[in-house]
């Protein structure tokens, strides 16, 4: 029986070609369409192209299982009433979480790192890539949730974005509010969460039985978004009070990431620095596992099938 490569091992094959060398399975089609006499271009990029298929399925997996702990915190009925809007601002977040993982983890294929820092360096990489794309959305969002007026007057995400933009520009003030804590968020995330699942699923021996493996990869997944979800909370609190309204209007009381974490440490206690710690896991421990999972059988699935 044929066996897969997972997400990334096709870079390692692209090196061996590129240095003069035979595929490692000699010859083998690589999805049944490029062979080993293949430039070692042609082979990253349909590599690539299996990796955006499948973190656009991962991300509409994950949201359509995960959707309704979000909405079960409001209401016990119409669990999945506004999926759409997460789903087209998630799937590109999820896109530039995996696509730069892997992108990053070619890069320090060059370097002279041992596998298991690759993971969690390529994976603090993808975080901090991540955060600076998301930053801006993450501020429209968290004024448009603190919007007072919302029941008289919502405006659109575009409105907004401009408002902001016209009252306190481009910069940390402004669209980009916020940015270090949201560095710290998604950096140590990921880091984490790459970290410990590649790391740890190599140590484990793997289970010729199916069903055991799936959830052998489960678990694995399982604790890697929990952890993740504890390391990083804090930051994730601080994002909220940076971004969110101020406790006295016109005065700015929560500035820069580890200021406002030790303002909170001080006047509210350690505690509070976890606050929402059991729904955030209760969201990114199952739903990493999740996003893992379709990640790695899509992927083996679309390199042996297409």
């Amino acid at each position: 029986m044929a066996t897969t490569r997972g997400p990334g091992e096709d870079v390692q094959e692209a090196g061996r070609l590129a240095a003069g060398g035979v595929s490692s399975d000699h010859g083998r089609r690589l999805g049944g369409k490029i062979t080993s006499s293949d430039p070692p271009r042609e082979i990253l990029k349909r590599s690539d192209h299996l990796l955006l298929c499948c973190i656009t399925l991962l991300s509409l997996v994950e949201i359509c299982l995960m959707h309704p702990l979000d909405v079960v915190k409001t209401r016990w009925f119409g669990f999945y009433k506004g999926i759409l809007p997460p789903i087209m601002a998630e799937t590109p977040k999820r896109a530039v979480k995996f696509f730069t993982f892997e992108q990053y983890k070619k890069l320090l294929g060059h370097a002279s790192l041992s596998p298991g820092l690759t993971f969690a360096v390529a994976g603090l990489g993808s975080g901090l890539t991540e955060a600076v794309v998301v930053n801006p959305f993450e501020v429209v969002k968290v004024s448009l949730q603190a919007n007072r007026n919302a029941f008289t007057e919502q405006p659109s995400t575009f409105v907004q974005a401009w408002r902001i933009i016209t009252a306190d520009g481009l910069g940390f003030r402004g669209l980009n509010k916020g940015l270090t804590a949201t560095l710290g968020r998604h950096g140590v995330f990921n880091m984490v969460y790459f970290g410990f699942y590649f790391n740890v699923k190599n140590i484990i021996p793997v289970n010729e039985e199916p069903t055991l493996e799936f959830l052998r990869k489960f678990g694995i997944g399982l604790v890697s978004g929990t952890i993740a979800s504890m390391i990083n909370i804090p930051f994730d609190v601080a994002k909220s009070r940076i971004q969110g309204p101020q406790p006295e209007p016109g005065k700015i009381k929560y500035r820069t990431c580890f200021k406002t974490m030790a303002t909170v440490y001080k006047e509210e206690g350690f505690l509070a620095l976890y606050k929402g710690l059991v729904p955030k896991i209760m969201r990114l421990g199952p739903g990493g596992a999740v996003m893992l999972l379709v990640y790695e059988y899509a992927y083996a699935w679309l390199q042996e099938n297409w």
